[in-house]
């Protein structure tokens, strides 16, 4: 017997029979982020199949997955299944229901005769899947298509139809998902990281995030804003993983370890020790994103990444509800949050995988959160007041109190005499002024010029010339206030003449 449904779940069940029955769409996308019931609602999808006498086959996208998806069906009182794969148990071809991974289809030319065909995961983009949604003679079968995030690129060209059953803002309205609270700690320079398929390199990122003053920063600011509470650390590499794993040992803090190749049995073992919160912290890379409904209740972000799906799917580790628990603590030790905005935020549609035309890029972007110069609270654009600690953000002062006279700053007196700045922060600049320039088409001369025209000095030996990826918003700010002002003056200067 399906579980009741909730409101969101039967309106995307009603649109999936309109985009099947009415629009007869061929592959619709089912979007349901953690805490939509994707399980619930899949279940409904192959109930409903089978009550027309439809043949189903369900797709995971890894064997792990098989015996899990037969008990998730079974509970929902779905217990015809038939499995897709050598000498398992549960192999039997005459079932109305086919459960069967990726891996296996993959491997078998012939695929399945089902009517229906249900894609668990179909962000991930398998090539099966692909040529079998496109494949001659599946044209007037239905594959539906259900994902958390289904932003990857040129998912378009196969899906044609996206359904979305709720979103992220609206299931923490309604109680489905915890409240979130998010700090931004440290900022890590990435202006030297290039950018690879869409993300930071991760060979030049671990190199970044293992500089042990952030690593250092990942542990101190736990024991002091973690509550003690569990917690999942999502790293880099296994190599930024281990030393985060360790430093927090070195602490006292029960911390472990776990990758992609942790064995099922101490992945089991890990899990057990968590629940029963022997261990507080699993420092981990690439394995805790999806597939898991432990109760955690604060993630530490030690991975920057520009992926909305990654991003999205790490934090939604954290959003599930448990009793007791008010709020998930996000400590984003990666500027990822300021990059891309909080998750309730996160939005898109089905990337038909073409370059955006010149209307998208006209679009207006949503404006990002902003961080209380007091707590390190992330709070939402327009909010002068910190709801974490009360603070009043004040428009900036052009006059500075310094030794009990009154200075007001101009282009002829240095900032840096009011404010000292440290080595990482001058690498922003200079990369900033040499991203800009370039940008321009100026000489590289230009940002040797302004960053002795804003310090005093010139770049240090130390420094790299690389261009950064995004701009320091104080440095970019402080430039154009001076394109403005030479402005003005070679304008004074005209007229004078």
């Amino acid at each position: 017997m399906i579980s009741v449904l909730r409101p969101h779940q039967e309106k995307a069940l009603e649109e999936l029979r309109h985009a099947v029955g009415v629009l007869k769409k061929h592959a619709p996308l089912i979007m349901a982020p953690t805490g939509a019931g994707k399980t619930v609602l899949a279940a409904a999808v192959v109930e409903g199949a089978m009550r027309k006498g439809n043949k189903v086959c369900f797709t995971v996208p890894a064997i792990s997955l098989i015996d899990q998806t037969v008990e998730a069906f079974g509970r929902e009182g779905i217990t015809e299944i038939g499995v897709i794969q050598a000498d398992h148990p549960l192999t039997d071809w005459s079932k109305p229901v086919q459960v069967a991974s990726v891996q296996t289809l993959s491997r078998r030319v012939r695929k399945p005769i089902v009517d229906v065909v249900v894609i668990d995961e179909a962000h991930r983009m398998f090539a099966v899947v692909n040529k079998w949604i496109k494949a001659a003679g599946w044209e007037n079968v239905p594959f539906i298509g259900l994902s958390a995030t289904p932003w990857a690129k040129g998912m378009g060209k196969y899906y044609d139809h996206l359904i979305q059953a709720s979103t992220t803002a609206e299931l923490i309205d309604e109680g489905y998902l915890s409240k979130f609270r998010v700090f931004a700690p440290s900022h890590p320079d990435l202006s030297g990281v290039k950018i690879r398929a869409g993300d930071y390199a991760e060979d030049q990122l671990s190199a970044v995030m293992q500089d042990s003053a952030l690593v250092a920063d990942v542990v101190s600011t736990w024991c002091d804003k973690g509550e003690n509470r569990p917690t999942l650390c999502f790293a880099v590499d296994r190599a930024h993983a281990r030393v985060l794993c360790e430093q927090f040992k070195a602490s006292g803090v029960p911390a472990e370890y776990q990758d992609a190749f942790t064995e099922p049995d101490e992945r089991r073992d890990i899990e057990r020790r968590f629940r029963k919160g022997i261990t507080k912290v699993v420092c981990n890379v690439g394995t805790l994103t999806t597939g898991i409904d432990w109760d955690v209740r604060c993630i530490i972000l030690a991975r920057p990444t520009r992926s909305k799906m990654l991003y999205v799917q790490i934090i939604g580790r954290g959003l599930r509800t448990a009793p007791g628990k008010e709020d998930c603590l996000i400590l984003d030790h990666s500027d990822t949050t300021l990059k891309l905005g909080f998750v309730t935020d996160i939005a898109g549609g089905l990337d038909d995988g073409k370059p955006a035309g010149p209307a998208a890029a006209k679009l207006k972007e949503e404006p990002l959160p902003k961080e209380c110069k007091s707590c390190g609270l992330l709070k939402p654009p327009k909010t002068p007041i910190c709801p974490g600690c009360g603070h009043k953000a004040e428009r900036p002062s052009t006059v500075v109190d310094a030794d009990g006279e009154l200075v007001e700053l101009s282009h002829r007196r240095r900032p840096s005499k009011v404010r000292e700045y440290t080595m990482a922060e001058k690498q922003q600049w200079y990369s900033t002024f040499i991203a800009i320039g370039m940008s321009r088409g100026y000489k590289k001369g230009w940002a040797l010029a302004k960053f002795k025209d804003k310090f005093g000095v010139w770049p240090h030996h130390s420094m790299h010339d690389h261009p950064a990826s995004v701009y320091n918003e104080e440095a970019q700010r402080w430039e154009h206030s001076r394109r403005i002002a030479w402005a003005k003056s070679k304008k004074r200067a005209e007229q004078h003449a």
